[in-house]
C-alpha cells in the first residue's frame, strides 16, 4: 500500500536534482541529456505531523510511517514515442507509476544547455503532452488492429470494445488525452486502466525555479501555473537545486532557511501533500498490541476490509473486526488504555469506510 510518482520532463529540466532532493539517492546529475537511462528509485517516508503524537502516548516498540516510491524517469525529447532518445524505453516507465509530477524548467542557467535551445515551459508542456498522445495513438492502433481480428469470429463479443477503442482513436488524433475519453464512464475507466493509457495518468506540475525567484517562482512559474489553472492540474513552485543543498543540512537550521524565504512546507511535503490530493488518498493508522504504530495511505471511501487487505492479504481473508478511534478522539482521551475503559472504542467491520485520521486495531484469524 504504497504511493509511487514518476518524475518526468524533457532533458536537463532539473528532474535528478530533483529527485536527490526528496531521496538523497545520489542519482547521476549532468548538463546534457540523457544522464538519466534506467530509472533512479527512491522510497521516502510520507511527512505525518500524527504520527508521532500517537506514537507518544502508545509507546510502541516501532513508528513506521507511509511511503511515497518517487521514480526518476529519463528525459523525453521529440519523437520520443517513435524511439528518438530511446523514448519507447522511457515511455514504458512512465506506465507503471500512480501519478506523474510534470518538472518544467523555469529557470535560466548558461552553463544548463536547453535542449531546444531556449527556456520556454509552455512549448515544453506541449511537446510532452503530444508524445504521450502520440504514443497512446500507436498502443491504439495496436489494440484495435487485435480487436478487429478477434471480432471476425464473435462479432458480438468485441462490438462494445471495438466502438470505444475508435472513440478513443478520434480523440487522441484531435490531440486530446485519454483521462478526457474515460472520464465518467466506468467502462471507459477500466479499458484506459488495461491499456496502461500514458495520456490517462493523474498527473501535477511542478515548476523548477531559481532560488531568487522564490517563493511566488517568478514569470515563467507563473505561466506554468496560469497553464495548469487552465487544465485543472494543480502546480507547485520550488527550487529542486535549493532542495538538493538544504536536504544536507540538519532539520531545524534548512527550516530556518525556508522560513527566511517564505516557504510553509519542504519540497517533500509539498509533493506529498499534492499527490495525496490527486489520487484522492486519506490517511489512517494502525496500532499493533503496542508492538508497532503505523501510518497507511488508502483511497477515500475504501472500505475496512479492502484496506486490512492492502496491509496483507491474510488480514482480509480472516477480518473479523476493528476496533476504531479517531485521532482528535485518542489525543482527547490521551491514550488507547483509557479510550477502551471509557467504552470509546468502535467495533466496526468489513463495511465501514474508514475516515482519514481514523486510528484501528484490526483483528484477524492468521
Amino acid at each position: 500500500m504504497s504511493l509511487s510518482i514518476g518524475i518526468v520532463g524533457l532533458p536537463n529540466v532539473g528532474k535528478s536534482t530533483l529527485f536527490n532532493a526528496l531521496t538523497q539517492a545520489g542519482a547521476a546529475v549532468a548538463s546534457y541529456p540523457f544522464t538519466t537511462i534506467e530509472p533512479n528509485r527512491g522510497v521516502v517516508a510520507v511527512p505525518e505531523p500524527r504520527l508521532q503524537p500517537l506514537a507518544d502516548m502508545i509507546q510502541p516498540e516501532k513508528v513506521t510511517p507511509a511511503t511515497i516510491e518517487f521514480v526518476d524517469i529519463a528525459g523525453l525529447v521529440r519523437g520520443a514515442h517513435q524511439g528518438e532518445g530511446l523514448g519507447n524505453q522511457f515511455l514504458g516507465h512512465i506506465r507503471n507509476v500512480d501519478a506523474v509530477a510534470v518538472v518544467c524548467r523555469c529557470f535560466d542557467d548558461p552553463d544548463v544547455a536547453h535542449v531546444d535551445g531556449s527556456v520556454d515551459p509552455i512549448r515544453d508542456l506541449e511537446v510532452l503532452d503530444l508524445e504521450l498522445i502520440l504514443a497512446d495513438l500507436d498502443g491504439t492502433e495496436r489494440r484495435l488492429e487485435k480487436a478487429r481480428t478477434a471480432a471476425k469470429a464473435r462479432p458480438r463479443d468485441h462490438a462494445a470494445e471495438l466502438a470505444a477503442l475508435e472513440d478513443l482513436r478520434e480523440h487522441l488524433q484531435a490531440g486530446e488525452r485519454a483521462a478526457q475519453w474515460a472520464e465518467g464512464d466506468g467502462g471507459r475507466t477500466e479499458l484506459a486502466r488495461e491499456m496502461s493509457l500514458l495520456t490517462a495518468k493523474k498527473r501535477f506540475l511542478v515548476a523548477n525555479v531559481s532560488e531568487d525567484s522564490l517563493p511566488d517562482g517568478g514569470a515563467l512559474a507563473r505561466q506554468v501555473k496560469d497553464w495548469a489553472r487552465d487544465q485543472c492540474l494543480s502546480s507547485v513552485v520550488m527550487c529542486a537545486q535549493l532542495e538538493a543543498d538544504l536536504s544536507e543540512w540538519p532539520k531545524e537550521e534548512a527550516a530556518e532557511y525556508r522560513a527566511q524565504l517564505a516557504l510553509d512546507h519542504s519540497g517533500l511535503e509539498s509533493l506529498a501533500h499534492t499527490g495525496f490530493e490527486l489520487l484522492d488518498l486519506i490517511t489512517f493508522f494502525t496500532v499493533a498490541g503496542g508492538r508497532e504504530v503505523r501510518a497507511w495511505p488508502v483511497s477515500r471511501g475504501a472500505t475496512m476490509a479492502s484496506a486490512a487487505g492492502g496491509i496483507h492479504s491474510q488480514m482480509e481473508k480472516g477480518f473479523i473486526k476493528a476496533e476504531v478511534l479517531s485521532f482528535r478522539e485518542l489525543v482527547t482521551l490521551g491514550s488507547w488504555h483509557i479510550a477502551r475503559e471509557r467504552g470509546a472504542l468502535r467495533f466496526e467491520g468489513r463495511d465501514y469506510q474508514i475516515q482519514d485520521g481514523d486510528v484501528c486495531l484490526i483483528r484477524f484469524n492468521p
